[in-house]
């Protein structure tokens, strides 16, 4: 049964007849949301018939975030992008262009791409918060969750992306512009340039005007940060004197002025730095003065998603990614270099977000999950030391003694005669 909400402003019947298709074709549930992720449609198994986050106690604010950041991405990476949500969850998305815009996305799932009784031990197990009747509950859930071998999740998303881009190219003919958005925009703006013009002589350049704007974006308030942004566009174009090139350098280096403020404020430098210099190559190709300000407009608020929406998903994601790689490298000569290559961030960032989300160090994390394999090994009298050292990941066993005893509180032999003294008396406990 479809669920609606609000109304779009894209064409919502064919949106809603791709995601029933693909529904029905891929076995997956589907839902069609406008750009900031309101539900208008929802057929099959979607995220909003989920009840994995309600079982472990959590709220559906984390589950939106990733949703909003697997939008993002898919923006950056051609259109399509597979994510995880904070369960561990599957889902894959693809925008729904406007002519300037993202205008709404296709999503699907929940899946999982490993066999259930592997999600409940590998995933479900780690949750803190999942014990006891909470465990039950959630394993429950799990059943109703579809499994998709991992092979066919690309192909998959390839297919959603296909309709997403069947359905961005029927808007793009049905509007050009958001005529109504870009004519309240610039009616503010002209209301402003007349009251400059009714002021006594040349009215200077509004630093203080800008120094609020770039609060305004650090508090996260949009409403204030565009009628600050207006007020400063207007006085931009008013000195300007209708010249566009000129109007456009003053531009660019308010839109290097708000990238910086996100960056203090706390969204990925690096990303952060790249859509900066990307939004700066476009600024010669805008053809009017109208059509910069709307743009402009955008982009400020899509650095302060990227601040305030999108932060802590992004880094949920990173950190889940990572997990999972250690998870299936710690016997090799895994590093914190080689990890964050792997998710295309520097290992300065990597080390401080990691400690950040999980409380622990990158090493100490992983040094835990060797020397908690290590203890699993350490049940099987027939393995040598030397050998459970080196399928944990530890060449030098004097090493891995030293970790084994920083962590656990004994070497690993003591561990060891530990267990079996524990074995024998349970064994003589049963003796008359």
């Amino acid at each position: 049964m479809p669920q609606t909400a609000g109304r779009a402003t894209f064409d919502e019947k064919q949106a809603a007849e791709c995601a029933r298709a693909f529904a029905i074709c891929s076995g997956l549930g589907c839902t069609v949301s406008d750009a900031g992720g309101t539900v208008f449609y929802e057929y099959g198994y979607g995220c909003a018939s989920c009840g994995l986050c309600a079982a472990a106690g959590q709220s559906g604010e984390r589950c939106a975030q990733s949703h909003a950041y697997g939008m993002a991405e898919a923006e950056r990476f051609g259109g399509k992008y597979v994510y995880f949500c904070p369960m561990g969850l599957t889902h894959f998305v693809s925008p729904i262009l406007g002519d300037i815009r993202s205008e709404a996305r296709l999503t699907a799932g929940p899946f999982i791409m490993v066999e259930h009784r592997d999600f409940i031990d590998c995933e479900l197990a780690e949750q803190p918060a999942l014990k006891g009747e909470k465990l039950g509950a959630a394993v429950a859930v799990l059943e109703r969750i579809p499994y998709v071998e991992p092979r066919r999740v690309t192909e998959l998303s390839t297919l959603l992306s296909m309709a997403a881009g069947f359905l961005s190219n029927a808007e793009a003919e049905r509007r050009m512009l958001n005529a109504g958005a870009s004519g309240r925009l610039q009616e503010q703006i002209s209301s402003y340039i007349i009251s400059l013009k009714e002021a006594e002589g040349p009215p200077p350049y509004p630093f203080e005007t800008e120094r609020a704007l770039l609060e305004s974006i650090t508090r996260g308030e949009k409403k204030e940060a565009q009628r600050l942004l207006n007020e400063l566009l207007g006085a931009i174009l008013f000195s300007g004197g209708g010249d566009l090139e000129r109007i456009k350098s003053r531009v660019s280096e308010l839109l290097v002025l708000i990238s910086r403020t996100a960056i203090e404020r706390g969204s990925d430098p690096e990303e952060t730095l790249k859509l900066s210099h990307r939004h700066r190559q476009v600024i010669p190709q805008m053809r009017s003065i109208d059509e910069l300000c709307f743009w402009l407009s955008g982009v400020m608020n899509q650095y302060m998603a990227g601040v305030f929406d999108l932060a802590d998903a992004r880094h949920a994601d990173i950190i889940h990614r990572c997990i999972q790689h250690i998870g299936a490298n710690y016997a090799s000569r895994l590093t914190l270099e080689e990890t964050a290559g792997m998710v295309y961030l520097s290992p300065a960032y990597l080390s401080r977000i990691f400690k950040k989300e999980t409380g622990t160090s990158f090493n100490e994390y992983l040094s835990g999950v060797r020397i908690g394999k290590a203890k699993e090994l350490l049940r099987h009298p027939e393995l040598r030391l030397t050998d459970i050292a080196q399928m944990v990941g530890y060449e030098d066993q004097s090493y891995f003694a030293k970790v084994f005893k920083r962590v656990t509180g004994s070497s690993p032999s003591g561990y060891r005669s530990g267990l079996a003294a524990r074995s024998a008396g349970r064994n003589g406990a049963g003796k008359p």
